[in-house]
Protein backbone atom coordinates (compact mmCIF):
# COMPACT_ATOMS: atom_id res chain seq x y z
CA UNK A 1 0.00 0.00 0.00
CA UNK A 2 1.17 3.61 -0.80
CA UNK A 3 0.13 6.39 1.24
CA UNK A 4 -0.05 10.22 0.44
CA UNK A 5 3.21 10.97 2.57
CA UNK A 6 5.53 8.78 0.23
CA UNK A 7 4.61 9.83 -2.67
CA UNK A 8 7.01 12.41 -4.84
CA UNK A 9 4.99 14.27 -7.57
CA UNK A 10 7.80 15.32 -9.82
CA UNK A 11 10.97 15.22 -11.25
CA UNK A 12 12.27 17.95 -8.35
CA UNK A 13 10.84 16.11 -5.70
CA UNK A 14 12.73 12.36 -6.55
CA UNK A 15 15.93 14.55 -7.55
CA UNK A 16 15.73 16.26 -4.01
CA UNK A 17 14.90 12.97 -2.84
CA UNK A 18 18.19 11.29 -4.36
CA UNK A 19 20.03 13.72 -3.13
CA UNK A 20 20.61 14.54 -6.77
CA UNK A 21 21.99 10.78 -7.27
CA UNK A 22 23.76 10.39 -10.70
CA UNK A 23 21.96 7.64 -11.80
CA UNK A 24 18.45 9.53 -10.85
CA UNK A 25 19.69 12.70 -13.01
CA UNK A 26 20.44 9.80 -16.14
CA UNK A 27 17.50 7.78 -15.63
CA UNK A 28 14.82 10.64 -15.12
CA UNK A 29 16.04 11.94 -18.06
CA UNK A 30 15.07 15.73 -18.99
CA UNK A 31 12.20 16.49 -19.28
CA UNK A 32 9.66 13.24 -18.73
CA UNK A 33 6.70 13.43 -16.19
CA UNK A 34 7.65 11.53 -13.35
CA UNK A 35 6.14 9.92 -10.59
CA UNK A 36 7.94 9.19 -6.95
CA UNK A 37 7.41 6.76 -3.92
CA UNK A 38 9.53 7.07 -0.81
CA UNK A 39 10.04 4.23 1.85
CA UNK A 40 12.50 2.92 4.57
CA UNK A 41 15.05 4.91 2.81
CA UNK A 42 14.66 3.69 -0.75
CA UNK A 43 12.80 6.16 -3.97
CA UNK A 44 11.77 4.55 -6.35
CA UNK A 45 9.94 6.61 -9.56
CA UNK A 46 8.03 5.92 -12.51
CA UNK A 47 8.55 7.78 -16.01
CA UNK A 48 6.26 6.84 -19.22
CA UNK A 49 8.08 4.36 -20.86
CA UNK A 50 8.68 5.48 -24.17
CA UNK A 51 11.86 7.28 -22.34
CA UNK A 52 13.09 4.24 -21.36
CA UNK A 53 12.63 1.51 -18.16
CA UNK A 54 9.19 1.77 -16.70
CA UNK A 55 11.10 2.49 -13.24
CA UNK A 56 14.23 2.57 -11.42
CA UNK A 57 14.78 3.58 -7.72
CA UNK A 58 18.04 3.58 -5.58
CA UNK A 59 18.46 2.49 -1.99
CA UNK A 60 17.99 -0.13 0.17
CA UNK A 61 16.16 -3.14 -2.05
CA UNK A 62 13.97 -4.37 -0.31
CA UNK A 63 12.00 -1.73 0.53
CA UNK A 64 12.74 -0.31 -3.05
CA UNK A 65 10.72 -4.11 -4.08
CA UNK A 66 7.93 -3.48 -1.70
CA UNK A 67 6.89 -0.08 -3.79
CA UNK A 68 7.29 -2.29 -6.83
CA UNK A 69 5.01 -5.41 -5.76
CA UNK A 70 2.13 -2.33 -4.27
CA UNK A 71 2.29 -0.97 -7.68
CA UNK A 72 2.02 -4.08 -9.58
CA UNK A 73 -1.19 -4.59 -7.31
CA UNK A 74 -2.19 -0.95 -7.76
CA UNK A 75 -2.41 -1.58 -11.92
CA UNK A 76 0.43 0.48 -12.25
CA UNK A 77 3.07 -1.56 -13.03
CA UNK A 78 2.55 -4.01 -15.71
CA UNK A 79 3.25 -7.15 -17.58
CA UNK A 80 6.37 -6.66 -19.77
CA UNK A 81 7.27 -3.46 -18.10
CA UNK A 82 11.39 -2.96 -17.49
CA UNK A 83 12.93 -1.92 -14.16
CA UNK A 84 16.10 -0.75 -12.90
CA UNK A 85 16.51 -1.71 -8.89
CA UNK A 86 19.14 -1.92 -6.20
CA UNK A 87 21.50 -5.29 -6.67
CA UNK A 88 19.31 -8.44 -5.06
CA UNK A 89 19.01 -12.19 -5.68
CA UNK A 90 16.17 -12.75 -8.06
CA UNK A 91 14.98 -14.79 -4.65
CA UNK A 92 13.76 -12.07 -3.35
CA UNK A 93 11.37 -11.69 -5.99
CA UNK A 94 9.88 -14.96 -5.85
CA UNK A 95 6.81 -14.76 -3.68
CA UNK A 96 6.29 -11.08 -4.46
CA UNK A 97 6.79 -10.34 -8.06
CA UNK A 98 7.25 -12.36 -11.32
CA UNK A 99 9.96 -11.76 -13.41
CA UNK A 100 11.86 -12.42 -16.62
CA UNK A 101 15.07 -11.14 -17.85
CA UNK A 102 17.09 -10.66 -14.80
CA UNK A 103 20.55 -9.53 -15.01
CA UNK A 104 22.84 -7.78 -12.71
CA UNK A 105 24.75 -4.25 -13.91
CA UNK A 106 26.81 -1.63 -12.83
CA UNK A 107 26.58 2.11 -13.35
CA UNK A 108 29.91 3.87 -13.04
CA UNK A 109 30.16 7.59 -13.14
CA UNK A 110 32.97 10.14 -13.11
CA UNK A 111 33.18 14.01 -12.93
CA UNK A 112 36.92 14.07 -13.58
CA UNK A 113 38.80 14.19 -17.61
CA UNK A 114 40.51 10.77 -17.81
CA UNK A 115 44.19 10.91 -18.22
CA UNK A 116 45.04 11.37 -21.93
CA UNK A 117 45.63 7.76 -24.01
CA UNK A 118 47.51 6.51 -26.76
CA UNK A 119 45.46 7.39 -29.83
CA UNK A 120 43.00 9.19 -27.98
CA UNK A 121 43.55 11.69 -30.94
CA UNK A 122 41.63 9.32 -33.38
CA UNK A 123 38.55 9.80 -32.22
CA UNK A 124 36.05 11.39 -34.20
CA UNK A 125 32.07 12.35 -34.46
CA UNK A 126 30.85 10.27 -36.76
CA UNK A 127 27.80 10.80 -39.46
CA UNK A 128 25.03 9.23 -41.44
CA UNK A 129 27.35 8.98 -44.23
CA UNK A 130 29.09 6.01 -41.57
CA UNK A 131 26.26 4.39 -40.85
CA UNK A 132 27.12 1.05 -43.36
CA UNK A 133 30.35 1.08 -41.56
CA UNK A 134 29.15 1.36 -37.85
CA UNK A 135 26.28 -1.69 -38.60
CA UNK A 136 29.02 -3.91 -40.52
CA UNK A 137 31.12 -3.51 -37.03
CA UNK A 138 28.40 -3.53 -34.60
CA UNK A 139 26.86 -6.59 -36.06
CA UNK A 140 30.57 -8.43 -36.27
CA UNK A 141 31.80 -7.13 -32.67
CA UNK A 142 28.83 -6.42 -30.53
CA UNK A 143 25.46 -7.92 -32.00
CA UNK A 144 23.82 -8.37 -28.65
CA UNK A 145 24.01 -4.54 -27.95
CA UNK A 146 21.09 -2.74 -27.69
CA UNK A 147 22.97 0.81 -28.74
CA UNK A 148 22.42 -0.37 -33.03
CA UNK A 149 23.00 2.66 -35.73
CA UNK A 150 19.52 3.93 -36.16
CA UNK A 151 18.47 4.38 -32.85
CA UNK A 152 16.39 6.89 -31.75
CA UNK A 153 17.97 7.15 -27.88
CA UNK A 154 21.27 7.93 -29.54
CA UNK A 155 22.27 11.25 -29.38
CA UNK A 156 25.37 10.89 -31.65
CA UNK A 157 28.28 8.18 -32.69
CA UNK A 158 31.52 8.20 -32.43
CA UNK A 159 34.36 6.19 -33.48
CA UNK A 160 38.21 5.45 -34.27
CA UNK A 161 38.82 4.62 -38.35
CA UNK A 162 42.22 2.42 -39.40
CA UNK A 163 42.54 4.01 -43.19
CA UNK A 164 39.20 3.88 -44.68
CA UNK A 165 38.10 0.99 -42.09
CA UNK A 166 35.85 1.71 -39.18
CA UNK A 167 37.53 -0.28 -36.56
CA UNK A 168 36.00 1.35 -32.93
CA UNK A 169 32.88 2.92 -32.33
CA UNK A 170 30.70 3.72 -28.93
CA UNK A 171 27.21 6.04 -29.01
CA UNK A 172 26.43 8.48 -27.00
CA UNK A 173 23.14 7.95 -25.21
CA UNK A 174 23.03 11.11 -22.88
CA UNK A 175 19.90 12.15 -21.50
CA UNK A 176 18.98 14.39 -18.27
CA UNK A 177 21.56 16.19 -16.92
CA UNK A 178 24.53 13.80 -17.27
CA UNK A 179 26.56 11.81 -20.40
CA UNK A 180 26.08 8.46 -20.95
CA UNK A 181 28.65 6.09 -23.06
CA UNK A 182 26.97 3.16 -24.19
CA UNK A 183 27.97 0.16 -27.14
CA UNK A 184 31.52 0.25 -26.82
CA UNK A 185 32.73 -1.62 -29.73
CA UNK A 186 35.90 -2.86 -30.76
CA UNK A 187 36.67 -4.95 -33.99
CA UNK A 188 38.06 -8.15 -32.96
CA UNK A 189 41.17 -8.30 -35.06
CA UNK A 190 42.14 -5.34 -33.16
CA UNK A 191 41.38 -5.87 -29.40
CA UNK A 192 44.41 -5.40 -27.56
CA UNK A 193 46.07 -2.18 -29.02
CA UNK A 194 44.40 0.46 -26.50
CA UNK A 195 41.73 1.15 -28.98
CA UNK A 196 39.06 0.73 -26.18
CA UNK A 197 40.59 3.16 -23.59
CA UNK A 198 41.17 5.70 -26.40
CA UNK A 199 37.35 5.22 -27.64
CA UNK A 200 36.34 5.52 -24.04
CA UNK A 201 38.58 8.47 -23.42
CA UNK A 202 37.95 10.79 -26.08
CA UNK A 203 34.22 10.04 -25.72
CA UNK A 204 34.23 10.68 -21.69
CA UNK A 205 36.63 14.12 -22.40
CA UNK A 206 34.16 15.20 -25.28
CA UNK A 207 31.10 14.84 -23.20
CA UNK A 208 32.18 16.23 -19.91
CA UNK A 209 32.25 19.88 -22.38
CA UNK A 210 28.44 19.46 -22.08
CA UNK A 211 27.79 18.04 -18.91
CA UNK A 212 29.24 17.74 -15.40
CA UNK A 213 29.22 13.80 -15.16
CA UNK A 214 29.27 10.70 -17.48
CA UNK A 215 28.33 7.79 -16.71
CA UNK A 216 28.34 4.12 -18.52
CA UNK A 217 26.86 0.76 -17.22
CA UNK A 218 28.90 -2.02 -17.06
CA UNK A 219 28.34 -6.23 -16.30
CA UNK A 220 30.47 -7.61 -13.40
CA UNK A 221 31.51 -10.19 -15.41
CA UNK A 222 33.19 -8.17 -18.12
CA UNK A 223 36.22 -7.99 -15.69
CA UNK A 224 38.16 -6.14 -18.40
CA UNK A 225 36.09 -3.63 -19.01
CA UNK A 226 35.40 -2.83 -15.18
CA UNK A 227 39.51 -2.57 -14.71
CA UNK A 228 39.34 -0.11 -17.86
CA UNK A 229 36.69 2.05 -17.01
CA UNK A 230 38.35 2.07 -13.12
CA UNK A 231 41.48 2.82 -14.68
CA UNK A 232 39.88 5.75 -16.94
CA UNK A 233 38.36 7.74 -13.82
CA UNK A 234 35.06 5.81 -13.32
CA UNK A 235 35.33 4.70 -9.73
CA UNK A 236 31.87 5.84 -8.28
CA UNK A 237 30.02 2.85 -8.93
CA UNK A 238 25.88 2.03 -8.05
CA UNK A 239 25.00 -1.96 -8.19
CA UNK A 240 21.66 -2.58 -9.96
CA UNK A 241 19.44 -5.29 -10.79
CA UNK A 242 17.29 -5.13 -13.92
CA UNK A 243 14.45 -7.32 -14.79
CA UNK A 244 10.76 -7.35 -16.82
CA UNK A 245 7.94 -7.89 -15.32
CA UNK A 246 6.37 -11.15 -16.45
Amino acid sequence: MIIDDQVLHDRAAILAATGHHPFARHALGSRPPARGYRRDGAVLWLVPPEHGPAGCAIGPAGPAIEVCAALVAAGMLRPGQRLHLPRHDRELLSDRLPVSEHNDWVFHWTATPPPPQADEERVVRLTDADRPAMEALVDEAFPDTTSRPGDPGVVDWYGIRAGDRLVACGADRSQGEIGFLAGLTVAPGQRGRGLGAALTAGMTRALLTRYDTVGLGVYPSNVGAVRLYRRLGFTDTLALSSFRLA
